[in-house]
């Protein structure tokens, strides 16, 4: 199977990158669980929305991002046994195409660099499954979707949904 997968939120843990920092610049004690269901900028007092969004033009915040639990190990699994694809929208933010690529180069070396495709929109992606967390990106997709579970998409429905690498691993099985 020809398989894309997303960065963030879904390999990347940006949400915990969001978090660390605001908390350190705004002296809070925000955790994931006041994100559930909304966006980041929705939960935040607007005065503060302007440096939110500084994060994503600072250098090095894209290298940030931890890996998110089991992706490692999962998509070094798919790899074995299917073409496997990182698809991250990377063009909005000046440093985020480069700081993405040296995030997989160091996390997942496995994927080759001709196996990332760091683009703007996903709807010319064609394949057999796009694992992802924004719906919008998995109604334009013509094969299998999977949503991965995010604090912003908990209320979304209409699509398969992962909780865990565990859980997609399962999804795949299921498919192939």
């Amino acid at each position: 199977m020809i398989i894309f997968i997303d960065m963030d939120e879904v390999i990347a843990d940006a949400y915990e990158a969001f978090i660390t920092n605001y908390n350190a610049d705004f002296n809070e004690q925000l955790t994931i669980e006041d994100f559930k269901g909304a966006e980041a900028w929705e939960i935040i007092p607007q005065e503060r929305k302007k440096q939110m969004r500084k994060y994503l033009y600072t250098d090095g915040f894209f290298r940030s991002f931890k890996p998110i639990e089991g992706s490692q190990k999962a998509l070094e699994q798919l790899c074995q046994n299917h073409e496997v694809y990182i698809a991250s929208a990377a063009m909005e933010f000046p440093n985020s195409l480069r700081e993405k690529s040296d995030w997989l180069d160091e996390y997942f070396p496995f994927i080759h660099w001709k196996n990332r495709i760091l683009c703007g929109n996903k709807f010319i992606l064609d394949g057999d499954l796009l694992i992802d967390d924004r719906a919008y990106n998995l109604k334009a997709f013509k094969g299998h979707s999977l949503l991965f579970t995010s604090p912003h998409n908990i209320n979304e429905n209409g699509f398969p949904r992962a909780n865990t690498w565990e859980e997609a691993l399962a999804f795949v099985d299921s498919i192939s």
